[in-house]
Order: C-alpha cells, then sequence, then structure tokens
C-alpha cells in the first residue's frame, strides 16, 4: 500500500483538562501517513483520483475546533475516526505533538495506527 504524508500540521485549537486550557488556543502539531493507492492517479495524472491532503489539513482543523476534548488521546481516536470513513483512507497512523506543554520537553503526545477496520 502506498502513503500519503502530511508532515508538521500546525492548527491552533482548544485542547485540555485544566480551566485555562479551556480558555484559550494552544498549538498542536500533526503528522500523518495515510494508505492510499495512488496508481489510478498517475496513470493518467488525474487529480480527481488523489487523496487531497489540503483538504484533508483543513478538515483536520475544523474538526479539532468543532469538537473540542480535553485529552490528546480523545482528539488522536475521534479525528483518525473521521479522516478514515469521510476520506475511506484504508489505513493512517497519526502522531499528535503538543509543544511546550512540559517544561523542559520540547514536545509531548501521542501516536496512534487504525485501520478502516477498527471503525466498523
Amino acid at each position: 500500500m502506498d502513503k500519503v504524508f502530511i508532515s508538521g500540521l500546525s492548527i491552533q485549537t482548544t485542547i485540555g483538562f485544566y480551566d485555562w486550557e479551556k480558555e484559550i488556543k494552544q498549538t498542536l502539531v500533526f503528522d500523518l501517513e495515510l494508505g492510499w493507492d495512488i496508481k489510478p492517479a498517475a496513470e493518467n495524472d488525474e487529480l480527481a483520483k488523489t487523496l487531497d491532503y489540503a483538504e484533508i489539513s483543513q478538515e483536520i482543523e475544523r474538526f479539532a475546533n468543532d469538537n473540542p476534548v480535553d485529552l490528546l488521546e480523545t482528539l488522536a481516536e475521534r479525528t483518525a475516526k473521521h479522516i478514515i470513513t469521510q476520506y475511506n483512507v484504508e489505513w493512517l497512523k497519526m502522531k499528535i505533538h503538543k509543544p511546550n506543554a512540559v517544561h523542559n520537553a520540547q514536545s509531548v503526545g501521542v501516536e496512534i495506527e487504525r485501520t478502516k477496520a477498527s471503525f466498523l
């Protein structure tokens, strides 16, 4: 299976358990690998048969802002399900970074892998 990737997608959203975190926007950085057969698009150079990574990038930001949660774990699980079902992706690997959340750490976060079968 081929991969389409999005690396270093930086968004601003509300995330966090503490009351003060619910009052502000914080930066999250997403790295995604998406299982997608690129051969149909490549055969005739057809944009319509690609996985539109620009659209997916915008959708991740919209989804995160429309569905605020406390935990990165919850955001990762819900975002994975949304992307897989919305775009008919076979599988994905997603890492969400929360930069500067912990003193002396550049970033913390979660990484998950899910398949379409995970959400049937």
